[in-house]
């Protein structure tokens, strides 16, 4: 079992001192996060489930045996470890920061050019043109992201809405039917709230897109068609740009597609729009 310089030891000492309490299979858990702890953090449950050749239910078994609620704690506990590492080093390099975050960005939207799937994003936009009704659900950042979808369809004339209260999610997926569509931002894919309407909504019979970064997560498992995203995040880095800008672009890729399809009415409302407001710029 080894670890780089970066890893905690912190996090080793938890881990290996718990070791010998463990299964066999939890100890094969334990190597691989021992192994590669700054891939870890940014592991799914169900990725790391697949690597270890367990199930999910024993990654989460493994995590409360060594003292965290579930497997977010876990990966947080790991996430704050590096961070503490990280900040030595960055303190002993160059401030300038504005080219490795602008990197960093761009690095999210090659990597979503890469992963999207055509196929799925052609019938994407077929399924959200065909659809009556229209939700985007989300919480966190992803939530501000569906707001800006909602903002981004209304200019083209498709009434959508963004649904950003859990309550309101729950209650909007029980009345859907198979007429109805609801596209899930998650960057995990396992935010609990989120995954809890959507499957309310599954159950009704609506068709489910889900954008995320994980392509073996909780919401795929729920979704119709999977967009992949870039910009991946670990616990400490909820709400990063890079993550929320790679949605953005998802967004803006079904937009165009439903704006492709009906172009004449869709330059036609983008005028009315645009109009509707001349007066509240200077």
């Amino acid at each position: 079992m080894k670890s780089n310089l970066l890893t905690s030891n912190k996090m080793i000492g938890t881990i290996k001192s718990f070791y010998p309490s463990l299964t066999k299979t939890e100890q094969k858990i334990a190597n691989i996060v021992l192994e590669r702890m700054e891939e870890v953090v940014y592991y799914s449950v169900t990725q790391l489930a697949d690597i270890a050749q367990v199930g999910e239910t024993t990654i989460i078994r493994f995590c409360r045996k060594i003292g965290y609620k579930g497997y977010h704690e876990f990966k947080l506990a790991i996430a704050t470890d590096l961070s503490e590492k990280q900040e030595i080093i960055n303190n002993e390099q160059s401030t300038d920061m504005v080219i490795p975050i602008a990197s960093y960005i761009k690095d999210a939207i090659d990597e979503t050019v890469n992963k999207i799937d055509q196929n799925a994003l052609d019938q994407s936009v077929d399924a959200l043109n065909a659809a009556k009704r229209i939700y985007f659900f989300g919480v966190g950042t992803s939530g501000l992201t569906a707001l800006d979808a909602k903002n981004n369809f209304l200019r083209i004339g498709i009434h959508v809405d963004s649904i950003i209260d859990t309550h309101m999610q729950a209650m909007t997926a029980a009345t859907l039917t198979s007429d109805d569509i609801v596209v899930g931002l998650s960057v995990s894919g396992s935010t609990k709230d989120t995954i809890d309407s959507l499957s309310i909504a599954k159950e009704k019979g609506a068709k489910i897109i889900a954008v995320t970064y994980y392509a073996r997560s909780p919401i795929t498992k729920l979704a119709d068609y999977t967009l992949l995203s870039g910009g991946k995040e670990s616990p400490l880095e909820g709400g990063s740009l890079a993550a929320k800008i790679a949605q953005l672009f998802v967004i803006d890729m079904l937009c165009t597609g439903i704006a492709l399809i009906n172009k004449e009415n869709a330059k036609k409302m983008k005028e009315i729009t645009a109009k509707s407001v001349v007066k509240k710029i200077y």
